[in-house]
């Protein structure tokens, strides 16, 4: 496998996957963009099922490998590109520390989430697989306050990916507007390559919005 051949990115505007674009764009990795326009139902088609059956975005294929699901498409994604140090290698003593970031993020970050968005009220301790939201909340600003980014000094794919979840987080009032998150998801959000991906996802979006709404009229 030629660890440089471009990906495949299954993605779609103004949705979780804009972590994955800016992820790419950070790395300054070759892609080819399928885009979905999810308020089509794009998503739902019998062609993207057979990429992703929960008909979410975003997706990524590489030659003979596909991958769902956010932190698993960025550790693929870094791990592709050692160069650019945007993940700890095996040996490095943050590897660990990065790989648990990685995975509380869709493990106890999303459910305490979808949790708190719903007024669902708490599950039992001993039934509730990621704990509790304030817990969350806690365990996450403790570590950020070793800044400036998740893994202290070393800027990682996490970043990206709490950056992001962390702004969308603030955006939609589902996380505190602690300082501690406030300028950690600015720090993120300022570097260049998001800038980036994020104007590119504006255009898309416009772009989409246009093309539907000429079918309906059609």
């Amino acid at each position: 496998m030629h660890a440089h051949s471009p990906v495949v990115f299954f993605h779609a505007p103004h949705s979780r996957s804009g972590v994955a674009r800016a992820l790419l764009e950070e790395l300054g990795a070759p892609y080819d963009l399928v885009a979905l326009n999810l308020k089509a139902g794009e998503q739902r088609t019998s062609d993207y099922l057979a990429i992703n059956p929960m008909g979410k975005v975003p997706a990524i294929r590489h030659e003979d490998v596909l991958i769902t699901e956010q932190s698993a498409i960025l550790m693929y994604l870094a791990d592709l590109y050692p160069e650019k140090n945007l993940a700890p290698s095996m040996g490095d003593p943050l590897r660990g520390a990065y790989l648990r970031w990685m995975v509380f993020y869709g493990s106890c970050f999303e459910p305490a989430l979808m949790d708190f968005s719903q007024k669902r009220e708490p599950v039992p301790p001993m039934q509730c697989g990621y704990g509790d939201y304030d817990s969350v909340m806690q365990v996450l600003a403790a570590q950020l306050r070793h800044g400036p980014w998740l893994l202290g000094e070393r800027f990682s794919a996490a970043d990206v990916l709490w950056g992001g979840a962390l702004n969308y987080g603030l955006m939609f009032k589902l996380v505190p507007d602690w300082p501690v998150f406030l300028d950690y998801a600015r720090r993120v959000q300022a570097r260049p390559a998001i800038r980036r991906a994020v104007e590119m996802d504006d255009a898309l979006a416009a772009a989409q919005a246009r093309e539907l709404d000429e079918a309906l009229a059609a």
